[in-house]
């Protein structure tokens, strides 16, 4: 009687919706096969749809109860999209007839009203997609979609409130594939909750409350997402048993251990980033610890966002595969790579961000290391050839630590201990040495390496060599050497023919260095300097390339800058900071913006100059000549002594 009397409304208002005739709504735009009415507050579907059409979109509407007259008897559709109405009721057995319908998404409905009069919503003959996410269903209400789906292949039931998941709540769609119940509660998942689902690859439990996972038997499972739970431990069985899991995110959990993954396994991407590993060891316990799995199929690992103090090379030697390796923003204090054969096909290695005080690295081992970053730790000393011994090595990230650049033509016991060198390193391209405490670059610092990259920010007080750049002719591309507090840029630029970016912003400048006509910048940074003039002699060589050019926050002078306003004002370069672009136009008076300085305003200026200097002159002048007036008067007036014998 509850039943009916919960029913009854839902059925009325179905009753009343079938006495309303359906109404074809002329805003519909074909799409190639698809008729889209997204979002036009519609109540039903428009009635006559043209020949060949497929699929429909009737999302982000007013639909409320889905019956045969709401649809217009639409039964040849492959696709329909129902997303973000207000469905609360569907006429059992609607889809029945429906036997080309493929693709169908309820989500973002209310369907947790349908679910609670425990109405079935009949068979889904031909749904292999369903999506029923954002509806407000709890424990139980997906039952009544599933019931007999004998097609499904593809469900997600994400954004729902779900908090468990029981034996039978997919005994009706056996042939499930794919599954989403991302964004639930769920707190219990039954044992043989998948079992009978022998076709399933994918399942996504992503952002729910599981706290353990002690038996993990799926072994069909291909992709198994569990990031964002309260995951405290996960098991697998201890048998021979293969598994064909290949992708498994642990990330975001509570994981104080290494995971217990299957022996016989294929992983190919692990991610236990954002837990609480403070060891690499597999246990339940401190005091008993696990013996590693074997990952030799490992191609990516991220332990990232942890609390690892160390990675013993013991940790790798599985690890045959292992190409990307992130073990950022943890707390390890060193990293040895010392055995032979250890990390072969590494190509990336991440270790930025940690409390890095030793990096040791044998020749012969990393020999595919291609990106390595390394930035902020407390590096401060070096094997000198660390960077040599890595022929592939393309990408460096040394910023934040405390490095020195060792001289490439002394010989190694006359450079100083810990210094590193970059020269002669084969491919490397790319190198930021930003915030390294440098106080020198010394002569062809980087010779013999094809740098198209080198940052050197953040080093106050630099003394550069004039030929520390020298060998970089035909590769540096960009220079980056902000914040520096220098005054004046001893390296010689001139013969960096393929420079394009050169960014010198942020220093005490007071002087451009020099280019030639051969010079390819295209964008040039010279903001917050101390720039009076733009000497011309230095921008000249520049006017063929130039395309972007910052110059803000630096003390301009108008009229001693007329080649650069000509130049900012009748040319295609660009200027993105020309609101902070000011210049001095009179001392004493404000700032004015370079753009509005015309040749007429320093004319009139150098009139009035000329005035005032005439002007002082003959004031000067008249002063002059009224002191030796003055001084005549005086000589006439004073009596003539006479002396007598």
């Amino acid at each position: 009687m509850a039943t009916f009397l919960l029913f009854f409304p839902l059925l009325a208002g179905f009753s009343a919706l079938e006495a309303q005739p359906a109404r074809h709504h002329p805003s519909c735009r074909i799409v190639g096969t698809s008729m889209v009415c997204r979002d036009l507050s519609l109540t039903s579907a428009p009635v006559d749809l043209p020949s060949g059409v497929q699929a429909l979109d009737l999302s982000h509407n007013q639909l409320q109860n889905l019956s045969r007259n709401t649809l217009a008897d639409h039964t040849n559709l492959s696709r329909l999209d129902l997303h973000s109405n207000k469905i609360h009721f569907i006429q059992p057995g609607l889809f029945e007839a429906m036997n080309d319908l493929k693709v169908l998404d309820l989500s973002g409905n209310r369907l947790d009203v349908f679910a609670q009069a425990k109405i079935q919503i009949g068979t889904l003959s031909a749904v292999e997609s369903l999506d029923l996410s954002g509806n407000g269903l709890y424990t139980g209400m997906s039952d009544f979609f599933l019931s007999d789906s004998p097609s499904l292949e593809e469900l997600s039931l994400s954004s729902n409130s779900i908090t468990k998941i029981a034996q039978n709540t997919f005994r009706g769609a056996l042939s499930l594939r794919r599954i989403s119940l991302h964004n639930n509660v769920i707190l219990e998942i039954e044992d043989g909750a998948f079992d009978s689902l022998v076709g399933l690859s994918e399942l996504d439990l992503s952002m729910n409350s599981i706290a353990c996972i002690t038996d993990f038997n799926l072994s069909r499972l291909r992709v198994l997402n569990l990031s964002r739970n309260s995951l405290e431990l996960f098991q697998s069985p201890s048998s021979d048993e293969p598994y064909r899991l290949t992708f498994l995110d642990l990330s975001e959990n509570k994981l104080l251990y290494f995971p217990l993954l299957p022996v016989n396994n294929v992983i190919l991407h692990l991610d236990l980033s954002r837990n609480r590993l403070q060891s690499v060891d597999a246990s339940d316990s401190a005091e008993t610890k696990m013996p590693m799995t074997a990952l030799k199929h490992l191609r990516h690992l991220d332990l990232s966002y942890n609390q690892l103090t160390g990675l013993p090379q013991s940790f790798f030697r599985t690890m045959s595969a292992l190409e990307v390796l992130n073990v950022s923003n943890n707390c390890v204090t060193s990293f040895s790579v010392t055995e032979k054969d250890l990390l072969l096909t590494a190509k990336i290695v991440n270790l930025s961000y940690n409390s890095l005080q030793r990096l040791s690295l044998r020749e012969g081992t990393l020999l595919a290391l291609e990106e390595l970053f390394l930035q902020g730790n407390a590096l401060s000393t070096l094997a000198h050839q660390t960077f040599q011994r890595l022929p592939r090595l393309n990408f460096l990230r040394l910023e934040e630590n405390n490095l020195r650049v060792c001289a490439s033509e002394t010989k190694p016991d006359e450079n100083p201990p810990g210094c590193v060198l970059f020269s002669s390193v084969p491919k490397l391209k790319i190198l930021y040495l930003s915030e390294n405490n440098l106080k020198s670059l010394p002569c062809r610092a980087f010779a013999d390496t094809p740098l198209s990259l080198l940052d050197l920010s953040v080093n106050p007080g630099i003394e550069m060599h004039q030929d520390s750049l020298a060998g970089l002719e035909h590769s540096l591309v960009q220079l980056l050497l902000r914040e520096n507090n220098i005054s004046r840029l001893n390296a010689d630029m001139s013969s960096l023919r393929s420079l394009k970016l050169v960014d010198l912003s942020t220093n005490q400048l007071t002087s451009l260095p020099t280019w030639n006509r051969e010079s390819s910048i295209e964008t040039l940074n010279l903001q917050n300097n101390s720039l009076v003039t733009l000497e011309s002699a230095a921008m000249a060589p520049l006017k063929h390339s130039l395309k972007t050019l910052y110059v803000g926050d630096n003390p301009l002078s108008c009229c001693e800058n007329l080649d650069l306003v000509h130049l900012l004002q009748h040319s295609a370069v660009v200027v993105p900071d020309i609101e902070a672009a000011t210049c001095i136009l009179r001392e004493g008076f404000e700032p004015v913006n370079i753009e509005t300085v015309t040749r007429e305003m320093c004319r009139g200026r150098k009139k009035a100059n000329y005035i005032v200097v005439i002007v002082l002159i003959v004031f000067l002048a008249a002063i002059a000549l009224g002191m030796l007036v003055k001084y005549c008067k005086s000589s006439k007036r004073k009596p003539i002594r006479r002396f007598s014998a």
